[in-house]
């Protein structure tokens, strides 16, 4: 998968591309991400890319121009998919995650100050990711949230790639309580069913936690279950 990140800040990414399972999915060619500077396609010397907001308001918008510019040299000619993380989006979640995992390239547009022309996200036709009721200073952030969420669904990343299919969110259910050595600290001690060795008992001992922890933290979770079943 080839993705690529327009921003006004591409030094934000440097560290989030070099470490964990991403870093390695790039040293081993699986994942190929490209930073364009949105400043290096403006017309002006100041290499401004904001300007007031039209009607009156407060603080700057993104200018169409340097966009539409910077999308036309990464795409040349190609229909490529573009996220743009805003909370007026479709909110994140596994499924949307996996389907964008089966893109061969994807093309992120990281908004800054007030947010960006309107004309820009339809000339390059955005699909609008949201990761929250809350605002941020630049979609940076959020950029490298839903890019992590995403590249873990790509073959080759993940070494065991089935981890994926027992995580918190798959069949609408939040992943069970986990548990590792030593059996005892402080008192507190490991179930003694996982210690069994009966994979069956644990199988269900876990599908039960799961729908308890789901029912208690996120009813609207366990409600989908619930129907899907």
């Amino acid at each position: 998968m080839t993705i690529n990140i327009m921003t006004l800040f591409p030094n934000l990414f440097n560290d989030f591309l070099k470490e964990s399972i991403l870093g390695r999915a790039i040293k081993n060619n699986i994942i190929d991400v490209n930073l364009y500077n949105i400043r290096d396609y403006s017309k002006f010397k100041s290499k401004s890319v904001d300007d007031y907001v039209y009607g009156g308001g407060e603080g700057m918008l993104m200018r169409v121009e340097p966009i539409y510019d910077c999308y036309k040299d990464i795409t040349n000619g190609k229909k490529i998919k573009v996220i743009y993380p805003s909370p007026t989006g479709q909110l994140l979640n596994q499924n949307l995650s996996i389907d964008f995992s089966k893109e061969e390239e994807l093309i992120f547009l990281c908004g800054h100050y007030e947010g960006v022309d309107k004309r820009a996200l339809d000339l390059l036709n955005v699909t609008e990711v949201s990761i929250g009721d809350y605002i941020l200073t630049g979609g940076e952030l959020a950029t490298m949230i839903i890019i992590d969420s995403v590249i873990r669904f790509v073959d080759g990343v993940l070494t065991n790639k089935n981890s994926c299919l027992n995580e918190s969110f798959s069949n609408n259910l939040l992943e069970c309580p986990q548990y590792t050595r030593p059996r005892e600290y402080k008192g507190l001690k490991v179930p003694d069913i996982l210690l069994s060795g009966d994979h069956e008992k644990i199988a269900t001992y876990r599908l039960n936690e799961s729908i308890k922890l789901t029912k208690e933290r996120r009813p609207d979770l366990y409600k989908e279950f619930l129907s899907n079943k």
